[in-house]
């Protein structure tokens, strides 16, 4: 451990998802973190990193553009080591997610919500440099380098063998981070893409047909893209919590849907799904109430990514 909790999140199997008998589907629980996302694993890798290039010091007023997981997790860290945190988010991001980066301490910045998050992106580039210090996860290499250096080698220490790696597409860090480390031990191993199709915004992932492709993502080193619908996403969600106990985010549920898919193509193996973050942040959805058409629709306006 390092001190700050983060990592070393358990790895449990899913008993009841996978469609293919001789293929096991094992979860990677990152609501175990201490903000309750995988993005505790970023935000500590690319502050120490900035800290240790002298970049960041006493005093330092940190800036990113999120919707919620990242800044909350740099926002607990600031509030740590006794730095500002201005957090440029969508407006229409679900009013939990703000309630806890305010708990932080952070200062929030919303802009217009029909640009999503690229419109949160172009609108910290702004504002960054001069008094304020943006680690910016899109195209920051400590963001990879955090999966490379923890998560894959966490899996690898519980599984001999993984025969494909599933997580959603954000920035793109998990993919290249967790398959860079994975494929070193096995170079036979499909990393696989979770994305949302054009124009549709499903939880917590992006499509690169939107137009930005983060700095940090090289779509030539994944094997393959399995496109999530919202629906869908919000199908496994359910599933998720009626058949394995697992309360989780609908990114969650879009991820596992695409390993389910995944393991549909294959005769035998394992696949390893990364889990973003728990349920608790999407309460007010009404995610888990209603039918699954009239929530599709009310979630069309809605951004989580």
């Amino acid at each position: 451990m390092n001190g700050l909790e983060v990592g070393n999140t358990p790895l449990v199997r899913l008993r009841h998802i996978s469609p293919t008998p001789d293929v096991e589907i094992f979860a990677k629980l990152e609501w175990y973190n201490p903000t309750g996302s995988v993005k505790d694993r970023i935000a500590l890798a690319m502050l120490s990193a900035a800290e240790a290039e002298g970049r960041v010091g006493p005093g330092a007023h940190l800036l990113e553009p999120s919707s919620g997981n990242t800044g909350i997790a740099l926002a607990r860290l600031a509030k740590m080591r006794g730095y500002r945190m201005t957090v440029v988010i969508p407006a229409n991001v679900p009013g939990e997610r703000k309630n806890v980066l305010r708990a932080f301490g952070a200062e929030l910045i919303e802009t217009p919500a029909e640009y999503g998050s690229n419109g949160a992106i172009a609108h910290a580039e702004t504002l960054a440099g001069g008094d304020h210090v943006m680690l910016f996860q899109y195209g920051n290499p400590a963001n990879p380098a955090a999966h490379y250096e923890g998560t894959g080698p966490e899996i690898l220490k519980e599984l001999e063998s993984v025969d494909a790696f599933v997580a959603g597409l954000g920035t793109g860090g998990t993919l290249m981070g967790v398959g860079a480390a994975l494929r070193e031990a096995n170079p036979g191993v499909a990393i696989v893409a979770a994305e949302p199709p054009i124009g549709e915004a499903v939880f917590g992932l992006r499509s690169l047909e939107e137009g930005y492709t983060p700095p940090v993502f090289d779509p030539d080193a994944i094997d393959g893209k399995i496109l999530v619908r919202t629906g869908d996403s919000v199908i496994m969600t359910r599933r998720l919590m009626a058949e394995e106990g697992l309360f989780v985010g609908p990114s969650s549920g879009a991820a596992v849907h695409a390993a389910a898919r995944w393991a549909s193509k294959m005769s035998r193996g394992r696949i390893v799904v990364l889990l973003p973050d728990s349920g608790w942040k999407y309460l007010s959805t009404g995610l888990w109430t209603g039918d699954v058409e009239s929530i599709v629709d009310r979630l069309g306006g809605q951004l989580y990514f």
